[in-house]
C-alpha cells in the first residue's frame, strides 16, 4: 500500500482536527506543517509530533518529501496556495469554501485536472450517515417527485458563549470582517447547507437571496476588525426539477449551537434530517405512513470521513466526492446569492 506523506498548511484551530484525523489513518504520515506565524507552527509541530516546520508554502514544496497536503488556511488564500501545490503535482484536500468565487474555483478545477491528482473540498458533514441515507431514499424514489424543500443551518455564537466569546480574539472576529477575508455566513456555513441540500434534492435553477448584517459593536468595529460581513442569509430557491424551497443560515439562532436541518417533501412522502436529533439516523414518511402522517426512524450505514476517503483515493487511485468540481458548483451558487442580494431579484445559477 502506498504511504501518504502529508503536510498541513495553516495551523490555526481547525488544523488540530486535521492533524489528529490524518495521524489516525494507517498508511498516512503527517511529516510537515506550514504557517506564516512562526511561533504557532513551531508549537503545532511540537504538540502533534510533526518533524518539520516551514514558514512559506514555497519552501515546503521545494524541500519536503511529501505527496499530499491539507489546506487549513483563511478562506482568502485557499486558491493561491492550492494552485502552488497543484503545480507541484501534490494531492490536495482544501477546507471550504473552496475559493472566494466561481472563477477562482474553476481555475483550481482546471489545475487539478491538469495535474491528475486527487482533490477534495472538506464539506465535513459528508461524514454523516444520515445525509447519505436520506439521499439514497430520495434517489430510490421513496418520496416521489420533489415538490418542496426546507433547509437551515443555525448557529448561535453571536448570542452565546458556547464556543467562546467572539469579541475577544481573531478566531471568530475574522469571520465577521470582509477585509480579513470573510464572505460572511454564506461563505462560512452557507456552503455547507447548500451542499447538504443539493446532494439530497438535486441541483438549483435559481436563487433569490437576501443578506443581512446587524450591528454588533460600537461603530461596528473591534480593534482592526470592521464587522461588515453579513450574519444571516435567507434564500428562496427553485430546483431544476421544478420544486421550490427555502435555505437559511444565521449566526443569531439562539438555542442552537450548530444545527443542520433538511426536509424534502415529494408526491409520495418526505425525508427529514435534524442533526440535533441524530447524525446517524433520518426520518422517513412514505407508503402506509403517509395518510396518518407517521414518521419512521431509519438508521443509515456508516460512511468514511473525508480524511479517510482522501487517503484511500491516493493509495488506490480512484475518484472521490466532494471534489474540486463539486466545490466549484457550490461557489457558482454562492456567487448567484451575492448577485441576487445586490440586484434585489432572483438570479439563475
Amino acid at each position: 500500500m502506498k504511504r501518504v506523506r502529508l503536510a498541513v498548511i495553516g495551523t490555526g484551530g481547525m488544523a488540530k482536527s486535521h492533524a489528529r484525523a490524518f495521524q489516525a489513518i494507517p498508511g498516512c504520515d503527517v511529516v510537515a506543517a506550514v504557517d506564516v506565524d512562526r511561533p504557532r507552527v513551531d508549537a503545532f509541530c511540537r504538540e502533534h509530533g510533526i518533524p518539520q516546520a516551514f514558514y512559506r508554502t514555497e519552501d515546503l514544496l521545494a524541500q519536503a518529501d511529501i505527496n499530499a497536503v491539507t489546506i487549513v488556511t483563511p478562506d482568502r488564500v485557499h486558491a493561491p496556495i492550492a494552485l502552488l501545490c497543484l503545480a507541484a503535482r501534490k494531492h490536495v484536500l482544501c477546507e471550504k469554501p473552496l475559493a472566494l468565487g466561481y472563477p477562482e474555483a474553476r481555475a483550481m478545477v482546471a489545475a487539478a485536472q491538469k495535474a491528475r491528482v486527487v482533490n477534495l473540498v472538506n464539506f465535513s458533514y459528508r461524514s454523516w450517515p444520515a445525509l447519505h441515507g436520506a439521499a439514497a431514499a430520495v434517489a430510490r424514489g421513496d418520496v416521489g417527485q420533489i415538490r418542496h424543500v426546507e433547509a437551515s443551518y443555525l448557529q448561535s455564537w453571536l448570542t452565546s458563549k458556547a464556543w467562546g466569546d467572539w469579541r475577544t480574539g481573531p478566531k471568530w472576529l475574522w469571520r465577521l470582517s470582509k477585509r480579513h477575508g470573510s464572505k460572511g455566513a454564506l461563505g462560512d456555513i452557507g456552503v455547507h447547507i447548500v451542499d447538504f441540500t443539493t446532494l439530497v434534492a438535486g441541483p438549483l435553477r435559481s436563487v433569490y437571496c437576501q443578506l443581512k448584517t446587524f450591528p454588533k459593536a460600537r461603530r461596528n468595529r473591534i480593534g482592526p476588525y470592521r464587522l461588515d460581513a453579513h450574519d444571516s442569509a435567507a434564500m428562496t430557491v427553485e430546483f431544476r426539477g421544478g420544486a421550490l424551497g427555502t435555505i437559511q443560515c444565521t449566526r443569531w439562532a439562539s438555542g442552537h449551537i450548530n444545527r443542520l436541518y433538511l426536509k424534502v417533501c415529494g408526491t409520495k412522502g418526505a425525508v427529514e434530517i435534524d442533526s440535533e436529533r441524530s447524525t446517524e439516523q433520518f426520518r422517513l414518511c412514505t407508503g402506509p405512513d403517509l395518510d396518518p402522517a407517521q414518521w419512521q426512524t431509519v438508521t443509515a450505514p456508516p460512511v468514511p470521513t473525508n480524511y479517510e476517503k482522501f487517503i484511500a483515493a491516493i493509495q488506490h487511485r480512484h475518484a472521490l466526492q466532494p471534489n474540486f468540481a463539486r466545490g466549484a458548483e457550490i461557489e457558482k451558487i454562492m456567487d448567484a446569492c451575492f448577485a441576487s442580494d445586490a440586484a434585489g431579484h432572483p438570479v439563475k445559477v
